[in-house]
């Protein structure tokens, strides 16, 4: 599959790789070059292949507080959440970000390759509920426009102010007839800005925010470095941090869960995992000049503990970091990780690798 911009990335000389099935740019010229104009400027990403889903109805909140852990209810109109879909074994069933569009009206935002599977465990656990879900994925284009100077782009490219705007908070405009959603969040550790709109538009949205920020050096930015921005701020991804069979709670991210509120699925289990916990991502900076890759063994004193989850050379620290699913019950910092049969020396830190004060 392509998102409406393929054409687009193509003229601008993007390398294409696949990802969950989409054909998207991996980088336009160098991954570190476009990961520090994204820590120092700003970096423009087309997200398109992301799923939307519209949950609407008088039972929508019902039904969210059932199928995601986090307390729902909690979310003002106009704010946005970052939350989990778990499966009755405490596993991952997506993440995904929910935004209150009215009091009845929700949209989730979930992983490109998890779209379907997504839908059919919403259907499934409808039950009676008065509401409806649909997918709007195919009628919506989503661009990211993320870095310190983000803000003053956008404002430009719209002629309109943004200052008001609080992080995890998002506005509804209608500009030149087009209906956005401009949320101030993101995947980077950076400020910026997540856009949803109309699929017929763009192209001339692109082109229209590329020219806005030439003045500040926007440049466009792919896959590439959006996974070494997200691993420096220690972000999951899913099928590597998250998966049906790892947990929030083992992923780190327990500020997911709500366990406070009524019954939700998972719950129990999860409850379980957190009392007696035998799994957890932990951090990990190498010593030497060694970079880790997914799937290579963390070992210590010749034992393994576990593996990596997520790996690549830190363009912001210049050296080799990682996620890794590890014993819980391990304290110690020094390890080793296996690359290509030879064990080099790493030491587990504190999370995260990156943080741009708020």
């Amino acid at each position: 599959m392509k998102t409406i911009l393929y054409e687009e990335h193509k003229k601008l000389g993007a390398s294409i790789v696949d990802f969950n099935g989409w054909e998207m740019p991996l980088q336009y010229g160098s991954i570190i070059r476009e990961h520090h104009n994204t820590r120092k400027k700003a970096s423009l990403f087309d997200t398109s292949h992301m799923g939307e889903i519209i949950i609407e109805g008088k039972d929508a909140l019902e039904f969210l507080q059932k199928i995601t852990a986090k307390d729902i209810s909690k979310i003002k109109e106009k704010g946005c959440s970052y939350t989990v879909m778990c499966n009755k074994k405490g596993g991952t069933i997506d993440d995904l970000f929910i935004y209150r569009l009215n009091e009845n009206k929700f949209m989730l935002v979930v992983n490109a390759g998890n779209i379907e599977k997504d839908l059919k465990h919403l259907v499934a656990n409808r039950n009676a509920l008065n509401t409806t879900i649909s997918n709007a994925s195919k009628n919506t284009s989503k661009l990211d426009l993320q870095g310190p100077l983000s803000q003053n782009i956008l404002e430009k490219a719209f002629k309109i102010s943004l200052k008001q705007l609080k992080r995890f908070e998002f506005t509804e405009k209608i500009i030149g007839q087009t209906y956005f959603i401009i949320s101030r969040s993101g995947y980077t550790g950076e400020d910026g800005f997540e856009i949803y709109f109309e699929a017929g538009k763009a192209k001339e949205l692109w082109k229209l925010l590329l020219e806005s920020g030439r003045e500040h050096n926007l440049k466009p930015a792919g896959l590439g470095a959006r996974d070494t921005l997200r691993l420096e701020s220690c972000y999951s991804l899913y099928g590597h941090e998250l998966s049906e069979e790892i947990s929030p709670i083992e992923a780190g991210i327990p500020f997911t869960i709500s366990f406070g509120k009524e019954n939700f699925i998972g719950k129990q289990r999860l409850k379980e995992i957190k009392k007696n916990q035998k799994k957890k991502i932990a951090a990990f900076i190498m010593t030497g000049k060694a970079i880790p890759r997914k799937g290579y063994k963390v070992l210590k004193s010749d034992k393994g503990i576990g593996y990596v989850t997520s790996g690549t050379l830190s363009p912001s620290l210049k050296k080799g970091i990682g996620l890794a699913l590890v014993d819980a019950n391990y304290a110690e910092t020094e390890i080793d990780i296996n690359i290509r049969n030879k064990l080099h020396p790493a030491k587990i830190v504190k999370k995260p690798f990156y943080k741009r004060g708020w």
